[in-house]
């Protein structure tokens, strides 16, 4: 898939699809959280499992939305 058109998936899927929307919005929070905890400098241990537990999420979350935007292409290929 050509990024310019994975890009433009993405955004109608962004307009389209609240499940989505809401998936790229917590990817979002999880990688504003993971950049605050990677600029400490002396992270606690629950720091350090806080990061590895973010880090598993928002790749499930990449997953998903890729997943997604591979069935949004499929049916709109199909359809046309």
């Amino acid at each position: 898939m050509e990024t310019t058109n994975q890009e433009s998936l993405k955004e109608e899927l962004m307009t389209s699809d609240p499940e989505f929307r809401e998936l790229a919005r917590e990817h979002g929070r999880y990688e504003a959280r993971l950049s605050e905890l990677s600029s400490l400098t002396y992270p606690s241990d629950e720091e350090q499992l806080e990061e590895i537990t973010l880090k598993k999420k928002k790749l499930a979350i990449k997953d998903q939305m890729h997943s997604m935007l591979l069935q949004y292409q499929k049916s709109r290929d199909s359809s046309h």
